[in-house]
């Protein structure tokens, strides 16, 4: 058998993954030994977890989340309402990231930001400021607030202020540029720069005076209509912006200004499908601090990108960010673009997914699916999506059901045990942007969070009950 090469005349390979001690005795011997750096699910901080202690402090933070009444109320420059914003301040999308560390687009927007902000009067100038450390660079999250993609909030922007009625938490988010070319995509070209302007000059205080005189808008409600009407408030919006501006307009058609900014601002709301988006991801983060910070919980609360690398946070666990590599974006191009094109994975927006929404509510909106699924792209996917992602939440809420799915609820709230438990990560889904700044959104896909983040968290939890993970 030796001669003709056989098994056991074969030079004999070994993989060894996990535990060192079997790859020891072997290459001891002489034998090739090739090392996977592997473990077993944490099994023992699982056990830790599955208490009823962390039950008790899940059902605490379903509680506040469930009783969340996020109303957005006003739209205000940053400065005068983020916490900690300074003129010299530069929120972003993610977990912390330097300037040298920012991929292609973060740092466009950043560009653009400055000269905006006309703390830079030319790109150079700009590039050179953000580099001399004289800039504050800081999450969105450590603010109260988000931003989509890039994320970049400064002082002067307008942002909308969304008050959680239940306990008086508010959140934050930029105004939606629309598609095309935007600061959020990485783009700093005058006309990007010029459109912001006008945001701050006219879009968004008209919007806060409508707001400020209606009282605000429910927008808890607002989601839960749109979900039966096909949108999973992440990649499709269409009907939660439609609700949105049906909601406005009468009021805006009221303000004292010019009509030709009245007729401005009508158009440019009734032109932006994510319109909603950004008031979207700031009512979820409201409800989702709401949520955190109850001790011994295993709610993750936060699911974020920066572009270079991908962070969570957990309820029980505080401020403390876990991070790992971004995974690879399965997406459908724009012609003309490819793999090689795309600007891995980045935004603030995965809060929508820690909620309960976008990959996790595919079945809503099985017209995304067709983007963005496997198989053949259609309903079942679709339906197959969603009764996965449910094996890894505390719940469905009975208030938010989806017809298409039996009018089972929306899934609501990561568990971290669940989701080491069944191996079965987060599915997000996710505009993709070109990694080059400036020339903005190619593709449209979704990706898997990865699982490291989580399986870190998990074993910091147990430790926090006193239990380490041993190998």
């Amino acid at each position: 058998m030796a001669a003709e090469g056989g098994l056991f005349g074969a030079e004999l390979r070994v993989v060894n993954a996990g535990v060192d001690l079997f790859a020891d005795a072997l290459a001891a011997r002489g034998i090739q030994v090739s090392r996977v750096d592997w473990r077993p699910p944490a099994a023992e901080a699982l056990a830790a977890l599955w208490r009823d202690e962390v039950d008790a402090a899940n059902r605490e933070a379903m509680k506040r989340l469930g009783a969340a009444q996020p109303v957005l109320v006003d739209v205000r420059p940053a400065l005068e309402v983020i916490p900690g914003m300074t003129p010299t301040t530069l929120l972003h999308a993610g977990p912390p990231i330097e300037w040298a560390r920012m991929s292609g687009p973060v740092r466009g927007a950043v560009v653009g930001a400055l000269l905006y902000e006309r703390l830079a009067e030319t790109p150079e100038e700009a590039e050179r400021l953000a580099a001399s450390g004289s800039l504050t660079f800081d999450p969105c999250h450590h603010h109260a607030a988000v931003g989509p993609m890039a994320g970049i909030t400064t002082a002067r922007m307008p942002v909308m202020v969304v008050e959680n009625r239940a306990t008086g938490n508010r959140s934050y988010s930029t105004l939606n540029e629309g598609l095309g070319k935007a600061l959020r995509y990485g783009a700093n070209a005058p006309d990007v720069i010029d459109r912001l302007r006008w945001f701050e000059a006219v879009l968004g205080p008209a919007l806060g005076e409508v707001l400020r005189r209606m009282g605000g808008v429910d927008i808890r409600s607002l989601i839960a209509q749109a979900v039966q009407m096909g949108d999973e408030c992440h990649n499709r919006n269409r009907a939660a912006s439609a609700l949105l501006i049906k909601t406005l307009a009468p009021h805006v058609a009221a303000l004292d200004i010019a009509p030709a900014e009245r007729e401005r601002i009508l158009s440019f709301a009734a032109g932006n499908d994510h319109f909603f988006l950004n008031v979207g991801m700031a009512a979820c983060k409201a409800v989702m601090d709401a949520a955190h910070g109850v001790p011994r919980s295993s709610l993750v609360t936060t699911m974020a990108r920066n572009g270079t690398e991908f962070g969570i946070r957990v309820s029980g666990l505080g401020d403390r960010w876990f991070t790992g590599p971004l995974g690879t974006l399965d997406t459908l191009y724009f012609p003309g673009f490819s793999d090689e094109d795309a600007c891995p994975d980045t935004g603030d927006s995965a809060v929508l997914e820690a909620y309960g929404f976008g990959g996790l509510v595919a079945v809503a909106a099985p017209a995304v699916q067709q983007l963005v699924g496997t198989g053949d792209g259609g309903f079942d996917d679709a339906r197959a999506t969603s009764d996965e992602q449910s094996d890894i939440v505390v719940t469905n809420n009975p208030n938010m059901p989806i017809p298409n799915w039996n009018f089972k609820g929306v899934p609501v709230a990561l568990d971290l045990r669940r989701i080491v438990s069944t191996g079965v990560a987060p599915l997000i889904t996710t505009p993709v942007m070109h990694k080059k700044a400036g020339i903005g959104m190619v593709g449209i896909g979704k990706v898997r969070a990865p699982m490291a983040c989580f399986t870190a968290a998990l074993e910091a939890l147990a430790q926090a009950h006193g239990v380490a993970h041993s190998t």
